[in-house]
């Protein structure tokens, strides 16, 4: 008797954070279905992600060119729908794949879209007193999507895996090792999701000073570059990765940490793809929000002074500056994050 396979598109075409929490849903869709085929709709950088889960096809979203506007979106539902696919989960729903999404509608395709929960997360951002509650994550929203379709997925499933292989230059350059790999991505697209780098800096020293340690700095752009170099060079166990390898690169150096500090940004979910422990620092916005690394738990995330900032979060993605809320970041001592790493370490 012939197995009929079905096939699903999943379409999430930014930001690096949000697609990488794909990652650890699609590692227990494949292991619970599957017989089901899967393609990802994202933008071609953000497809490198995907590389260490070969069942996984990706569909490279070009929406600055030949997908750009309707004409272009056109093309790339006719692209999707040649694959022959039979489903479309919307994990984005944005007005690029709510378009599409109707071209699915033309074409009989049946569709899913997330629920982004735009309401209770402006209730949890309300610039008020208020007692808030934790809300479905971004996670269990994909699910949520899926489930829909048909196919649910466990989340609480554990999944094994082997860590993909150091790239062969940086394993030259750090043999033998003996040390403890700590990873510190100290920038987030937001000012008010940074912890200040002065700060950062004395977490830094105090962890250099550990024969045990080895601290490794991830950023991007040039500005980022430079700032993390001049600290690397300050710190004898202490070497930034800013410009040096490729992505790809990077996220299998990510892989192989023994913990990543991020803010709330996307190093976080990179590391928790790779089930890497992540220590996430936190400003104006808040892990009730959704979007905590995947399975890190409360004990992982370090807030900041709540009595004194009763507002926060004040904002979903950290764009929103608010008067008086400047410093909520200096709250928390260098000293609460050092004594957070050593307790992992």
């Amino acid at each position: 008797m012939k197995t009929t396979v079905q096939h699903i598109a999943i379409i999430r075409l930014s930001a690096l954070g949000d697609v990488a929490m794909l990652v650890p849903i699609l590692r227990r869709f494949l292991k619970q279905h599957p017989h089901v085929k899967v393609t990802v709709v994202t933008k071609p950088f953000f497809g490198k992600l995907f590389k260490d889960l070969p069942e996984v096809n990706v569909l490279a979203a070009e929406v600055k060119t030949k997908h750009k506007g309707i004409l272009g979106l056109w093309k790339l539902a006719k692209e999707i729908k040649s694959l022959e696919v039979d489903a479309v989960a919307d994990v984005h729903n944005v007005l690029r794949s709510k378009i599409l999404r109707f071209f699915f509608f033309l074409y009989g395709i049946k569709s899913a879209a997330i629920d982004k929960g735009r309401a209770e997360k402006k209730q949890l951002t309300a610039l008020k007193l208020k007692s808030i509650r934790p809300l479905k994550t971004t996670h269990e929203r994909y699910e949520k999507v899926l489930t829909q379709l048909g196919f649910p997925v466990d989340l609480s499933q554990e999944v094994k895996f082997k860590k993909p292989n150091l790239p062969k230059q940086f394993q030259q350059q750090l043999q033998p090792n003996t040390k403890k790999w700590i990873g510190i991505a100290p920038f987030a697209a937001h000012e008010s999701k940074m912890y200040p780098l002065v700060f950062m800096e004395k977490v830094m020293a105090a962890l250099n000073k550990e024969n045990n340690l080895h601290i490794f700095l991830f950023g991007g752009g040039d500005k980022e570059k430079q700032l993390l170099e001049a600290l690397a060079e300050k710190y004898e166990h202490v070497s930034s990765l800013v410009g040096i390898f490729a992505f790809a690169e990077e996220l299998h150096i990510i892989a192989n940490l023994d913990l990543m500090v991020s803010m709330d940004s996307g190093n976080g979910h990179l590391a928790a793809m790779y089930q890497v422990p992540v220590i996430s620092i936190w400003g104006n916005t808040h892990p009730y929000a959704g979007f905590a690394p995947f399975q890190q738990t409360s004990n992982q995330q370090i807030l900041p002074d709540l009595a004194r900032f009763p507002f926060v979060p004040t904002s979903i993605y950290g764009n929103k500056k608010v008067s008086g809320y400047e410093d909520v970041m200096r709250t928390i001592p260098p000293r609460e994050i050092i004594d957070k790493i050593k307790s992992f370490i």
